[in-house]
């Protein structure tokens, strides 16, 4: 089971307040240092997070496997062909979306999905497609040439009680679909310590795409002690004074 860590939202805290920290390729190397096996990074069209020096920085730093969510459009396939990123995943994009809100509906965007196909083709890049479980769209993902799926788990982390078992066969057999079809299977979208295992329970799921709770879990877990690593700058401070 291979577990990326998506640091988006390290670059939405920096861009907050116009900083050059938290810096996203810093946290991404300290995440490859803590076991993560790979790091995915969403350039979108208006740059709200991630930003192109970003991407540069992690294709020149980490070690272990970037993957580049990215829309099917021309300013991304231009970046793409450029930067060579380990893995291509595409994933629909609006502008006023606070997060990407469903899977790719691959049935309707077969033309642009197609001239992404060829550039993976002709790179050596691995073609991912974000889908909702539905076997109409991972089919159509399969005859498109992608190498992978990633099954969009939203709703249900967003899920309870009975619909939540209902999302989770869903995903099930989505992902054996997928997998019957020679696909690599990922998940990723709302996922958290607490509603993942389920998913990793799925065999056929080979790889988690986190991001979000990642940062926010690290943000409660990581406070006490930075606290405490303060309160010892200023201990070091009062030392000095005269």
């Amino acid at each position: 089971m291979r577990l990326h860590i998506n640091v988006d939202h390290v670059a939405t805290l920096r861009n907050a307040r116009g900083t050059e920290y938290p810096d996203p390729v810093q946290i991404a190397l300290l995440c490859e240092s803590a076991g993560a096996d790979g790091i995915t990074v969403h350039l979108r069209e208006d740059r709200r997070h991630i930003r192109d020096a970003d991407v540069w920085a992690l294709r020149s730093q980490i070690r272990s496997f970037l993957n580049l969510e990215m829309a099917a459009t021309d300013e991304m396939i231009a970046v793409a062909r450029e930067l060579k990123p380990d893995a291509i995943t595409l994933v629909p994009e609006r502008r006023e979306e606070q997060t990407t809100e469903g899977g790719l509906d691959v049935l309707t965007h077969r033309a642009a999905i197609a001239r992404v196909a060829a550039l993976c083709a002709g790179t050596g890049i691995r073609l991912s497609l974000f889908v909702a479980p539905d076997t109409r769209q991972i089919q159509a993902s399969h005859e498109l040439g992608a190498q992978q799926i990633e099954l969009h788990t939203g709703e249900y982390c967003g899920a309870v009680g009975l619909e939540r078992d209902r999302e989770i066969r869903r995903l099930a057999a989505s992902a054996r679909a997928a997998a019957d079809l020679g696909l690599d299977v990922a998940a990723g979208h709302g996922l958290t310590r607490q509603n993942l295992v389920d998913v990793v329970g799925i065999a056929e799921i080979q790889e988690l795409n986190i991001g979000h709770a990642v940062i926010a879990d690290a943000i409660q877990i990581g406070v006490v002690s930075t606290v405490h690593e303060y309160r010892a700058a200023v201990q070091l401070g009062v030392a000095k004074r005269h």
